[in-house]
């Protein structure tokens, strides 16, 4: 419903501006990148032969300040070292939370080396009152900027930052 409202007051063009592409601040603060990522979910498959985790079922993850949630998580582990991980892709019902900033999307890349977030597919973030919606959205968690692409749309307020 959170989700209807703010895309119907996106569309409805009051302030909107629209752009090709574009790069605000995401998370009032820069998220560590280097802290443990706690996963939790209602089944777990792990094969040994890829190093894959298959996560399915209220996946809720989280580094720091950063919650992730999802249907079903890949986590794909360094070759090698089944301690590290090297990258996270979540499908369906994707939401990510940092700080007061948060963003839905059909599906995101969490690359944990580098810290950047690739969401893809009817991608809404919102910080605070301003919204902004595009294709894909790349958020660099280790700078705390996100870059739009696509159809990029956003409405901002008066006075906001």
């Amino acid at each position: 419903m959170r989700r209807a409202t703010i895309f119907a007051f996106l569309m409805s063009g009051l302030t909107a501006l629209p752009v090709a592409a574009q790069t605000v601040a995401f998370g009032g603060m820069k998220a560590d990148t280097s802290a443990p990522v706690e996963l939790a979910a209602d089944n777990l498959t792990v094969n040994q032969s890829n190093g894959q985790a298959e996560f399915t079922g209220n996946v809720r993850i989280g580094q720091g300040q950063m919650k992730l949630s999802a249907d079903k998580v890949v986590v794909q582990y360094v070759q090698g070292d089944t301690k590290k991980i090297d990258n996270l892709e979540a499908t369906g019902n994707v939401t990510l939370v940092n700080g007061a900033d948060a963003a839905e999307a059909q599906q995101a890349t969490y690359e944990v080396s580098s810290g950047n977030i690739t969401l893809i597919g009817d991608v809404l973030l919102t910080q605070g009152e301003n919204v902004m919606s595009g294709d894909k959205i790349l958020v660099n968690l280790a700078d705390g900027t996100a870059q739009a692409s696509g159809r990029v749309r956003s409405v901002l307020q008066p006075g906001s930052n």
